[in-house]
């Protein structure tokens, strides 16, 4: 999980905002699978584990339902539009290299611009606080065991000698 986050904020850090969004946008998925009887997302832990853990960030201006609107969005048609969400459009601003200007939490016309790098790092931020929270638990321990990550050495007795992700 951690090294998930660590890549997150690689991204960020060079300016793969796509890449970084994209991961980001999994994380209440991943936390809220991780922190249930049966390891399995829904959307009701979505929201919950977002609302719990980021919504006080973005009071009067993100919560739960329309983060995970905007997930689905994204995710399975590429955009930054929902039906259900209460606004016409998500408008994830760039950091600029020019001004010291950041666009931030606010509604242009009926659109909300967030700063992505602000976002998903806000976003890997309350995913560092969960895992602090979590990761000694014996639910998350059972949970764990099934999350993807990076074998270095390769993962007997399929792979072994390379690098593999599974």
């Amino acid at each position: 999980m951690r090294e998930f986050l660590a890549q997150i904020r690689r991204g960020l850090n060079a300016n793969l905002y796509y890449l970084s969004l994209f991961s980001a946008l999994a994380i209440p998925d991943i936390c809220g699978a991780m922190s249930s009887e049966d390891g399995i997302a829904t959307s009701k832990k979505y929201k919950a584990w977002f609302g719990k853990y980021v919504t006080p960030k973005y009071k009067n201006f993100l919560n739960g339902d329309d983060c995970y609107y905007f997930r689905c969005s994204l995710l399975h048609q590429g955009s930054s539009q929902h039906e259900n969400s209460s606004y016409e459009r998500v408008l994830f601003v760039e950091p600029s290299t020019t001004t010291n200007i950041v666009l931030h939490c606010n509604v242009i016309n009926d659109a909300l611009n967030i700063d992505v790098k602000i976002f998903c790092s806000d976003l890997v931020g309350a995913a560092e606080k969960w895992l602090e929270e979590n990761e000694n638990t014996d639910l998350y321990k059972k949970n764990h065991d099934k999350f993807m990550r990076r074998y270095p050495d390769g993962l007997s007795p399929y792979v072994v000698g390379v690098p593999v992700i599974s």
